[in-house]
């Protein structure tokens, strides 16, 4: 696996071009998946190159960080673990806390639960825009100096905030959500990024699975599947999106490649600052998608497919209500 460098400077990172997202193992896509297992997963994927693995504290809440923390704890010097603070979650709903006790008393129970020292990439998960965004970097600055985070990084935060964060204490990343099926970051986050050295980890990266076909009009979703709250998961809209599916389906079949690898392949080719984090609970997807890291495309082929993504229109928010009004902030 090769490996890409996110953030410059002191906050540069270098991890596997292809990260793994742990959520789903847990929480947000039904039922969790037998710990035991997902262990074997997680560990059998680090075999494969991956050094990069996604968690936070609200997954669950607490149980992925636990998983993610027993699965590596024989491996930690080889791995990078990002982990999140800020959400509080009821349902799916969530409410947002970043003040600076929040904050300390998070990082020491995703120590325990993680079985480490240290966290490699430690996010805010939401911005909490009760608390001044300084007040957040100059808290996580002085968990820097006690060793107990090396880099960090904002999650699905706005442009101003990002820079306002990023003068404080350099970010090293910023997650947000970025596929074939929510390309906003284009417009203004890339081109931030790029002008600030800070790199992209895109979640989501195969929309929620959609992407690779697996999901049709007909799907249904359980209640603790939380694309049973998401307005873009609608029979109505699942139907409207089609064409989407069915172009990547046909751009995949061209080049002799699955639907999944093609659009993380396609991610991954936007900038060299870009790790996506793709989630599986089926060791066999995860095998799938690391080998888009070995997908190139010419720059004529890359025109060409974004020429015809942009005349497909997307039906269908990302989001709830409650839970949109926490991005972009």
């Amino acid at each position: 696996m090769r490996t890409k460098t996110l953030g410059s400077g002191k906050a540069a990172m270098t991890v596997s071009a292809i990260g793994l997202g742990c959520m789903g193992m847990s929480h947000g896509y039904g039922e969790p998946g037998n710990v035991d297992e997902m262990v074997k997963v997680i560990r059998a994927t680090h075999d494969l190159g991956v050094d990069f693995f996604d968690t936070a504290e609200c997954y669950g809440p607490y149980t992925n960080e636990e998983l993610v923390g027993k699965a590596l704890k024989p491996i930690r010097n080889e791995v990078k673990i990002a982990t999140k603070f800020g959400i509080k979650l009821n349902g799916f709903n969530q409410t947002l806390d970043s003040r600076p006790e929040t904050i300390r008393r998070s990082v020491e129970g995703s120590l325990k639960r993680l079985q480490t020292d240290h966290i490699d990439l430690y996010y805010q998960h939401r911005v909490d825009t009760k608390v001044p965004i300084e007040e957040v970097a100059g808290t996580i600055q002085q968990l820097m100096k006690e060793g107990k985070i090396l880099h960090w990084g904002l999650s699905e935060a706005g442009m101003e905030t990002i820079r306002r964060a990023n003068a404080v204490e350099p970010l090293t990343a910023v997650e947000s959500e970025y596929s074939m099926f929510w390309r906003n970051p284009e417009a203004d986050l890339l081109p931030l990024l790029e002008e600030l050295g800070i790199g992209l980890v895109p979640f989501s990266p195969l929309g929620k699975g959609f992407l690779t076909g697996a999901i049709t009009k007909d799907s249904t979703f359980e209640k603790n599947d939380f694309r049973s709250t998401v307005p873009r998961f609608q029979k109505e809209n699942i139907k409207a999106n089609k064409a989407l599916v069915d172009f990547v389906k046909s751009v995949a079949d061209s080049n002799g490649v699955k639907p999944a690898q093609l659009v993380l392949a396609w991610v991954m080719a936007q900038k060299p600052w870009i790790v996506p984090i793709p989630g599986s609970k089926k060791l066999e997807h995860i095998k799938d998608n690391l080998a888009a890291a070995d997908i190139e495309f010419t720059n004529e082929e890359m025109q060409d497919i974004n020429r015809r993504l942009s005349a497909i229109a997307i039906h269908g928010a990302r989001y709830s209500a409650n839970n949109q009004a926490n991005v972009g902030k």
